[in-house]
């Protein structure tokens, strides 16, 4: 099994091993519960951060809790990923410190485009809702060959944006990323394609864990993938509208 989000890799429930006893195994219900309370997380650190800005309309007093959120995120997304039995609290810690992400940066870009952040969340919704509607009804087949050309893209953007962060570092800026040409616009759209795209070999991982018997655990880190998954589409909507909005 392929799947282009680094917390699900291709041994994840494999490792895991299978548990024999019902009520013990990972289930698809489960697992969507579980996903609900780490959004729940989200918005909760997510609500105190975007009203801490719109206190002082000052980015300088978010920033810190951004970057704090950003870098002990990544530190905890790693832990969870090497210590999948850690993944019933970690998961929820992960999604505490990505909601100071996501609440510091929605309510910067909502004060320079207003209503940017309703329309985003709603797109990221929609897409989610649409594309696990299309995978229930298999209008849409996590196939190997559909993995890998996710994967590889998924990879490349990957790479791409390695690439970004340290050329800014010597004050090189990539123009794809940054401005509102159409050639940036295009590559934020791309980048939201594939990101949405993302949520389809979720939904298979999670099927196949579940069909596989994996332990309870298991739940929260197919929670924890998905929200990964989730978070980078939203910020990359928000990537995308802003574009869009600054163009008009």
């Amino acid at each position: 099994m392929r799947t282009g989000n680094p917390a699900l890799g291709d041994n994840t429930f494999t490792a895991a091993g299978r548990v024999a006893r019902a009520g013990e195994a990972m289930t698809i219900q489960g697992t969507a519960n579980k996903a609900i309370l780490l959004l729940l997380c989200v918005l909760v650190t997510a609500s105190w951060i975007w009203s801490k800005y719109y206190q002082a309309m000052n980015p300088q007093v978010v920033t810190p809790w951004v970057a704090v959120g950003a870098i002990a995120g990544f530190i905890v997304a790693l832990v969870t990923i090497f210590k999948q039995t850690w993944a019933p609290i970690t998961a929820p810690l992960y999604a505490l410190l990505e909601g100071l992400v996501i609440g510091g940066v929605s309510a910067i870009f909502e004060a320079q485009f207003p209503g940017i952040v309703i329309q985003a969340a709603g797109l990221t919704l929609g897409t989610c809702l649409a594309l696990l509607l299309a995978y229930k009804s298999r209008l849409i087949r996590a196939t190997e060959n559909f993995k890998l050309g996710v994967v590889a893209a998924t990879g490349g953007i990957a790479l791409f944006y390695l690439l970004t962060l340290v050329l800014g570092f010597f004050g090189v800026r990539m123009p794809l990323m940054y401005g509102n040409s159409w050639a940036s616009i295009g590559f934020s759209l791309f980048v939201v394609v594939i990101a949405a795209l993302n949520l389809v070999l979720d939904f298979d991982f999670i099927e196949q864990g579940a069909a596989a018997g994996a332990p309870k655990y298991m739940e929260w880190y197919g929670a924890f993938g998905l929200m990964v998954t989730l978070i980078w589409l939203y910020l990359e909507m928000l990537r995308l509208l802003a574009k869009l909005r600054s163009r008009d």
